[in-house]
């Protein structure tokens, strides 16, 4: 049974698009603002810093170390268990004074601390490697152009990468204002973001299509309408059984799988957000702007 039915209600969506259009304006403006102003907490990842390697008297688990960190004050760390035992902690600052604190605080909590060797490390994701991962977002929002254009039709395409960039301008700013720590997985998270946001925009636009025949009869307010009330059961749903388990995940997780989930909680929100109402609105403004039957 479906948690959400909408198919006996109707919602005029269109008749606020300029309402919500200013909305994203807004958290689209702000969120660069934030970006360009504050700017992200990069993680180790992305900023280099020391790498401790340690083994110690007993085994334990990941979380179990972060939990020690983090409550010695040590937050922003990195930690990995090898096969043998050995355990690679990495963190931003560089100065001996927090190596010292980092070792005392692992003694205080588990006793004895060996230490096998200590390395400053550079950041994982040079700028060479950030540079191709620009060039293969930018290669892939063209490729999704061109497939939405080809499948739907240009201005569908248009509306759709659109959609898409807005969600990850609204996510990226989200940890900006929240000062949450950015690492390599932000990638995944936002990649997953954009793949989300891509399917909501497809069914939708695939029903929009199948009744923008009638456009010429009923207009394009109507047109979009229909369909977004017709998909909404479907969207929100979907929405709903995606945002659950993240939630648990948000919630009951640790440091890194609550920042992960909080990608996910930002992109389901303004991903349902934006096929409702971004992508549709864009159809319907530039249609009323420069009406196109076919």
């Amino acid at each position: 049974m479906a948690l959400f039915d909408a198919s006996k209600l109707r919602f005029p969506f269109m008749k606020y698009r300029k309402i919500a259009m200013a909305l994203s304006m807004i958290l689209v403006l702000g969120s660069l603002i934030s970006f360009f102003v504050k700017g992200v907490n990069l993680g180790v990842d992305f900023t280099g810093g020391v790498d401790i390697q340690i083994k110690l008297d007993a085994r334990h688990d990941i979380a179990t170390i972060r939990e020690a960190l983090g409550e010695g004050g040590f937050t922003q760390v990195m930690i990995q268990i090898y096969d043998d035992g050995s355990i690679s902690i990495r963190y931003q600052e560089s100065g001996e004074d927090t190596q010292h604190a980092v070792i005392r605080t692992l003694q205080d909590k588990f006793g004895a601390v060996i230490i096998e060797k200590i390395d400053k490390v550079g950041p994982v994701v040079g700028e060479e490697l950030r540079r191709q991962a620009m060039v293969a977002v930018v290669i892939a929002i063209l490729a999704i152009l061109v497939y939405m254009a080809f499948r739907f039709r240009f201005r569908f395409g248009v509306a759709a990468v659109i959609g898409l960039v807005h969600n990850s301008i609204i996510l990226l700013g989200a940890y900006s204002l929240t000062g949450r720590e950015v690492g390599t997985w932000f990638i995944a998270a936002i990649l997953t973001v954009i793949g989300y946001s891509l399917n909501d925009s497809i069914v939708l636009l695939d029903r929009v299509r199948e009744n923008w025949l009638q456009v010429g009869r009923l207009g394009a307010m109507e047109v979009v309408d229909n369909s977004v009330n017709q998909v909404l059961s479907r969207t929100i749903n979907t929405s709903l059984t995606t945002l659950l388990p993240v939630l648990a995940m948000y919630f009951l997780g640790v440091e890194v799988m609550s920042n992960l989930a909080f990608a996910f909680i930002v992109g389901i929100v303004v991903g349902t957000y934006s096929s409702i109402y971004v992508v549709s609105s864009l159809i319907v403004e530039w249609y009323l702007r420069k009406p196109e039957r076919r």
